[in-house]
């Protein structure tokens, strides 16, 4: 298992907020048949006034599997931390995060109690106020004036800068593909860059939603390559630096 973070899976001091993306390999052709491979979350400090968005205090876990035959094992880890952040989070965001659930509680071989707590959770989230999960293509609309709930278009109608270079010419499956099959470090780094920012401007849409910072104008991979050039080499390639 590919391990990244600056958090040992614990949270921030004070009180946070979680953001969770998980990615997986689809194949709707059969019963849950999508398989998870990579999640990442980022805690990001609650601030007591709005602040703006570049100023916000923020760290993250990332998990990705090295091989086909760890599955289990971060379908696991990801129970574990998603119970981390039941019992730490203030508030918990992620973007369709039902999706998410599903597919690594149908995909689990073994239980998974704090997943389908999660899950639980999201369907009960109109119920409960304030209401600890909030989900960012259902629960923002207040902030839009589009109908598009696409993650991309609510961060560009909400002025982040959430442009993708990672996918160019390019699939998920094919990139996910090639790092399990060949070893492309690369290959791996652009999905798990990518998953980082999903849960990232995810988290930074559910802060905005909460009035927790000002408004948007900011360039998410400007964020991500202050935060993390020195973990993945992909940051340094001049196809990700031109964005910056």
């Amino acid at each position: 298992m590919i391990i990244t973070g600056d958090l040992s899976e614990s949270p921030l001091a004070g009180p946070v907020l979680a953001s969770i993306d998980v990615e997986w390999s689809k194949n709707y052709r059969i019963r849950n048949g999508n398989v998870p491979f990579c999640y990442s979350i980022m805690w990001a400090t609650l601030p007591a006034q709005p602040v703006p968005l570049a100023e916000v205090t923020w760290s993250y876990t990332s998990r990705y599997v090295e091989s086909a035959e760890e599955t289990q094992e971060l379908i696991s880890a990801a129970d574990t931390a998603f119970g981390r952040v039941l019992d730490t989070a203030a508030v918990i965001t992620g973007h369709q995060l039902s999706s998410d659930l599903a597919t690594l509680i149908n995909a689990a071989h073994r239980p998974v109690p704090h997943l389908r707590a999660m899950r639980d959770l999201w369907h009960e989230r109109r119920t409960v106020r304030p209401a600890p999960l909030l989900d960012t293509r259902y629960d923002v609309g207040h902030l839009l004036s589009g109908a598009s709930r696409r993650l991309v278009d609510v961060c560009t109608e909400l002025q982040l800068d959430v442009t993708q270079r990672e996918l160019r010419n390019t699939s998920m499956t094919a990139l996910h593909r090639r790092w399990l099959t060949t070893g492309d470090v690369e290959a791996r780094e652009r999905i798990t860059v990518l998953n980082l920012r999903h849960s990232l401007s995810t988290g930074l849409v559910a802060l905005l939603s909460g009035h927790h910072v000002a408004a948007g104008g900011v360039n998410v991979n400007h964020l991500l390559a202050r935060h993390l050039t020195d973990t993945y080499g992909w940051l340094k390639s001049p196809t990700f630096t031109d964005l910056l």
